[in-house]
């Protein structure tokens, strides 16, 4: 006779911060939905359902009667959520009291929504630290779901996997289920017979058999062929058929009934890790290709099997070090949240308190703090919309401390975490940091009344898939999981990919061939000269009333010859204006130089008739009528001009260059070639913008230039103003009509 197991299907949707409203909505119709549609027909079954806070709040707010669907299946125990951190960050990059903060807050909002009891916890992208568990017990959660993979690196045997067991950290302990790698590529991709005899196997061997699925919940029906799959050729209705039919041997379940009704079978200490694939996308390119290398050549080879167990990819926390945009964005994570929880220990409480803190966490969401699969850190929305959130964390933290109306600050300190000391200017208008030991480069700068940070930018770099996309090798008709598929969106992008030899950020100081073109520079062919875009500089802070200015400094090499270059970068109170001052010394009398220095603004695509490039029409009358030279994605090549804008409108900002003297403008789009869950894409990152100069210096071996940038956001601030006179009269209007009705 068949034994008896336990089938928990459970299933993890999530959109991330700042993904398109349309791709909620298509998600929504494609997936969520027409899931719960075929579910609500089978009364018998059960699953555990985790749905992100970010995706969770949208639903909340465009379809509410999906949640109050949801309520009902938690009201018949056919549900269980489960519940975790709000904003779906990787737990990994949060401090205790953020983590902590962010469970609790979810499992409240989930308890008054859907009427749940939160006692489980989905760990996003599955990244586990040992160390979580004192922090999850202390917050409430009974237990979790990990990967197969988690629990074979701590030496278990695929016959010791179809139960849960006990861990615990500090003196904490809690429950944790091994979910199946097999039965996450299996569905919806295998066939219903392939997946009934893979849950008869373990009833064959093993009574009290658990078996976990804990996977993506939009692979049933949004991601890419298998919408179609899933509804139209009925694969759910079909697979929600046979768990009917098997009922007698195959029992669905939730993880409370199973943590209430079956004792642990052991305790067990899992090493760090993820899941598989995200262990091999952390690893450098070459690293990822001599590892794909190995298991394609002992494939065949009988001892595999067992030996593939013990390879482990990389760690989830070298992201960080892999992409350096992502650290970027984790230590500016940090500093508010180290910030906020100053201001709490020193009493500051209240609505801007509370404000504060859940920008916070929804700047913490994890999607744009990695790449994979996924578009990840290479698309410009999510990491745009990441600072977005901290940055008005900030500006919430600045009114609680009702700082004075006008007023600017510094501070050098290591907020980057490398054991260097980088520099930070502030005022009411803008947020930037400098990186002395990093060629003196402005690594962000934050517009703060459009929250928005001109240099999420990102530096392009080798990938390992970079090499299907040099082969061409596409199967767009092929069906299967994400991670097997070859889709190139748009052709020709072999000729596209580019690597950088610096990071694409701003005051990136370069000596260029004298002759060089605008072609030659826009692809990397023209060679540098100067040793000052890695080189570290001397910083000093000079500080006057209502004005600050960071001095840099630096004694280097430009074709052969020894330069020195200071630059400088002055901020003064009430003013959303930089000045930026450059003077080269040492110059050979007579040597002639061409120097450039490099600014990047992120945020602003190219091909978009309401973004472009602007200047006077009279190139000597600044106050003449303007005239636009192309969208932002145009490649300009300007002479002798002292005046260069670039305007956006959609962001409702207008970002204008002027220059002491004639001054030359390269300027040219960032694209990369990344891969997302829809295939390869060409990916607009930046508008680089090159003022440049054919140096000529004078008798005393010098040459300076002084530039001032303009950030002008009064279109964003109109539009605001127009916003709140709309909900005002709106406001006005309805309680008119009120009173109206009352009095009648």
């Amino acid at each position: 006779m068949t034994n008896p197991i336990r089938f928990i299907f459970a299933l993890h949707n999530h959109q991330p911060i700042g993904n398109f409203g349309h791709i909620f909505e298509q998600t929504y119709r494609e997936s969520y939905k027409p899931f719960l549609d075929v579910f609500e027909h089978y009364p018998k079954l059960k699953i555990a359902l985790h749905t992100s806070g970010s995706l969770a709040e949208w639903l909340a707010e465009h379809h509410p009667e999906y949640l109050d669907r949801l309520a009902e299946l938690v009201r018949q125990q056919r549900v269980e959520i489960i519940g975790g951190p709000f904003f779906e960050p990787i737990l990994a990059m949060l401090p205790s009291r953020d983590r902590i903060g962010q469970i609790r807050l979810y499992s409240h909002w989930l308890e008054k929504r859907l009427g749940a009891k939160i006692r489980g916890l989905w760990i996003p992208e599955r990244v586990w630290e040992q160390s979580y568990v004192r922090d999850l017990v202390e917050a409430g959660m009974h237990y979790t779901i990990l990967d197969d993979c988690h629990f074979k690196t701590a030496g278990l045997e695929e016959n010791r996997l179809t139960r849960h067991y006990l861990t615990e950290d500090d003196g904490r302990t809690m429950s944790v289920f091994p979910g199946s790698e097999r039965l996450r590529y299996l569905l919806p991709y295998g066939t219903i017979s392939e997946i009934i005899d893979y849950f008869a196997r373990f009833a064959e061997q093993e009574r009290q058999a658990v078996v976990v699925h804990g996977d993506d919940g939009e692979k049933f029906g949004s991601w890419p062929d298998t919408f179609d799959h899933v509804y139209h050729e009925r694969w759910l209705h079909r697979f929600f058929d046979a768990l009917s039919d098997n009922a007698d041997w195959l029992i669905t379940c939730t993880p409370s009934e199973v943590v209430d009704a079956i004792r642990p079978i052991d305790k067990i200490y899992i090493p760090d890790g993820s899941y598989r694939e995200m262990g091999d996308w952390v690893m450098a390119p070459e690293r990822q290709e001599e590892l794909e290398t190995i298991a394609s050549e002992m494939s065949g080879h009988p001892g595999w099997h067992g030996l593939k167990k013990f390879v482990r990819g990389g760690f989830w926390r070298n992201f960080k070090r892999r992409y350096p945009e992502t650290d970027e964005m984790y230590s500016r994570m940090m500093a508010v949240s180290t910030r906020l929880h100053n201001m709490i220990n020193l009493g500051f409480g209240g609505a801007k308190i509370e404000t504060a803190k859940e920008l916070l966490y929804r700047g913490q969401c994890n999607c744009s703090y990695w790449h994979g699969a996924f578009g990840g850190v290479y698309l410009p929305h999510l990491r745009n919309a990441v600072y977005a959130e901290l940055i008005r964390a900030d500006n919430a933290l600045d009114e609680a401390m009702e700082k004075e109306t006008a007023w600017v600050e510094s501070q050098a300190a290591d907020f980057n975490f490398d054991g260097r000391n980088e520099v930070r200017l502030a005022n009411e208008h803008l947020h930037l940091l400098v990186s002395p030991h990093q060629g003196g480069m402005m690594y962000e700068l934050d517009v703060k009344s459009i929250a928005h940070n001109l240099l999420a930018s990102l530096t392009r770099r080798p990938e390992a898939y970079h090499r299907k996309v040099i082969a061409g090798c596409g199967d767009q008709e092929r069906f299967g999981s994400i991670h097997d598929r070859v889709v190139f969106k748009q052709a020709g992008l072999d000729r596209r990919i580019r690597y950088d030899a610096y990071p694409r950020k701003s005051l990136v100081d370069l000596f260029y061939d004298y002759e060089t073109n605008i072609e030659a520079v826009r692809n990397g062919e023209t060679a540098q000269h100067g040793d000052f875009v890695h080189g570290g500089y001397d910083a000093l802070v000079r500080k006057k009333e209502g004005r600050i200015q960071v001095y840099l400094s630096r004694e280097g090499k430009a074709y052969g010859k020894t330069v020195k270059i200071d630059k400088a970068i002055t901020l003064s109170a009430g003013s959303s204006v930089l000045e930026i001052a450059y003077r080269l010394e040492g110059l050979p009398p007579g040597y002639k130089l061409h120097f450039a220095t490099e600014w990047n603004f992120a945020g602003m695509p190219g091909g978009v008739e309401n973004r472009y490039f602007h200047g006077p029409e009279n190139a000597s009358s600044p106050h003449s009528p303007r005239r636009r030279y192309g969208d932002l994605g145009t490649v300009l090549d300007r002479y002798d001009e002292k005046e260069l804008a670039l305007a956006d409108d959609w962001l409702g900002i207008d970002i204008t260059f002027s220059t002491s003297r004639p001054t030359n403008f390269y300027a040219f789009p960032i694209e990369t070639v990344s891969q997302s869950e829809g295939g390869f894409e060409l990916v607009h990152q930046s508008v680089a913008v090159q003022p440049h100069w054919y140096i000529e210096p004078d008798a005393t071996g010098c040459w300076s230039i002084e530039l001032r940038l303009a950030f002008d956001t009064s279109l964003a601030r109109r539009r605001e103003r127009d916003a709140h006179a709309f909900l005002r009269d709106a406001a006005k209007m309805l309680i008119a009509q009120e009173a109206s009705a009352l009095s009648k």
